[in-house]
């Protein structure tokens, strides 16, 4: 039997590794996996991923980010969409994370991008979670 929320499943393994200090965790691949990971690193709550092949899918490792302290750059993650209840916003819709300090990662036509982005191109889809 598969696994009923894949996205869950990466976003929980981040928060865990990164509450225990881990510096590297890994998850099961695939494309949109790839794209959640490539929007942290850009905007800077991971220091990089890289998608390590297997004899099955594929793992993506994501080097996670810490402060000066030791503190996690992470402070939270969370699904906001979830296979039991999709949530799709317009772009006027989006809402906002912690009044700005956080971002919010949409799936849309155009790609996986931040809420900032869909905001400029005018274009809203599935609010997949909420970083901060």
């Amino acid at each position: 039997m598969g696994m009923t929320d894949p996205i869950a499943d990466m976003l929980t393994r981040i928060r865990n590794a990164s509450a225990r200090r881990f510096d590297t965790v890994d998850v099961p691949a695939s494309r949109l996996k790839t794209a959640l990971a490539q929007v942290l690193k850009d905007e800077g709550f991971i220091r990089d991923y890289k998608v390590v092949s297997d004899d099955k899918q594929g793992m993506v490792r994501v080097f996670l980010k810490y402060e000066q302290g030791g503190r996690a750059v992470i402070g939270g993650i969370k699904r906001v969409s979830k296979p039991g209840r999709r949530v799709y916003v317009r772009s006027d819709e989006i809402p906002p994370v912690l009044g700005g300090l956080g971002i919010s990662i949409l799936s849309t036509s155009r790609g996986v991008m931040t809420d900032r982005q869909a905001r400029r191109t005018n274009v809203g889809g599935e609010l997949v979670c909420a970083v901060w």
